[in-house]
C-alpha cells in the first residue's frame, strides 16, 4: 500500500512539474510575442542610431507661447505647458539642430524639447521644464543621438529603446523559457528512469 501511495504521489508531482514547465514555456512565448509587436518595431523604426556629442547653443522657455499635446484640439481644458526649445551643435557634423528628449517627443509635439505627461499639474510641469532647462544650460555638453542618413535634421537626447534595453527585455522571457524547458526535460528523465526501474 505504501509503495502504491509513493508511486501515485510521484506521478502527481511529475504531472504538476510538467504543467509548470509547459506554463513557463507558454508565458515566455507570450512575452516574446509582446516584445516583438511593441518594443522591436520601435527600436527598428528609430533613425537616430549614431551617438555623438551635443553642445547646447540655446535653451529657452516660451512662457507666453504654450504648447498643447494636440494643436487641433479646441478643448479649452486641454493640458497646456511651457514650450522648451533647445538648439545644439553636433560635434560629428558641426550642424546646429533642434534637440528632442526622445523619438516620441517629436511625434507628440515637434515644437518642444520635452512633453510632460497629461497627469502632471501645470505648476509641476512648469517647474520640471524649468529644471530641465537649467540642467541643460549647466552641463552644456552631453551625449546625444542623430540620424546619419539625414532623413531627420534633428537630434534626440536619449533613445526610448537602446540596444541594451532591447537585450534586457529579451533576458527575462529567455530565462523563463530556459527554466521551463529544463523542468520538462527533468520530468521526462524522471519518467524514463521510473519506467526502467519498473522493468527491472
Amino acid at each position: 500500500m505504501l509503495g502504491k501511495k509513493l508511486v501515485t504521489a510521484q506521478k502527481r508531482g511529475e504531472t504538476r512539474a510538467l504543467c509548470l514547465g509547459l506554463a513557463m514555456v507558454a508565458c515566455s512565448m507570450m512575452m516574446y510575442f509582446f516584445i516583438g509587436i511593441t518594443i522591436v518595431p520601435s527600436y527598428t523604426k528609430s533613425v537616430w542610431t549614431t551617438e555623438t556629442v551635443c553642445k547646447v547653443l540655446k535653451a529657452t522657455i516660451k512662457d507666453r507661447d504654450h504648447c498643447s499635446p494636440s494643436e487641433d484640439s479646441e478643448d479649452k481644458e486641454a493640458f497646456h505647458y511651457p514650450c522648451l526649445e533647445v538648439w545644439v551643435n553636433l560635434t560629428a557634423s558641426g550642424q546646429e539642430v533642434f534637440l528632442y528628449n526622445t523619438e516620441d517627443t517629436l511625434e507628440r509635439n515637434p515644437k518642444c524639447f520635452y512633453v510632460p505627461g497629461n497627469l502632471e499639474k501645470p505648476e509641476e510641469a512648469k517647474t520640471l521644464i524649468e529644471t530641465i532647462a537649467n540642467n541643460l544650460k549647466r552641463y552644456q555638453i552631453f551625449p546625444c543621438y542623430y540620424d546619419p542618413g539625414g532623413t531627420q535634421p534633428n537630434a534626440i537626447l536619449s533613445r526610448l529603446y537602446p540596444l541594451k534595453g532591447l537585450l534586457f527585455a529579451f533576458l527575462w522571457p529567455t530565462l523563463l523559457f530556459t527554466g521551463g524547458c529544463l523542468v520538462i526535460v527533468l520530468v521526462k528523465i524522471s519518467q524514463y528512469v521510473s519506467v526502467l526501474s519498473a522493468w527491472q
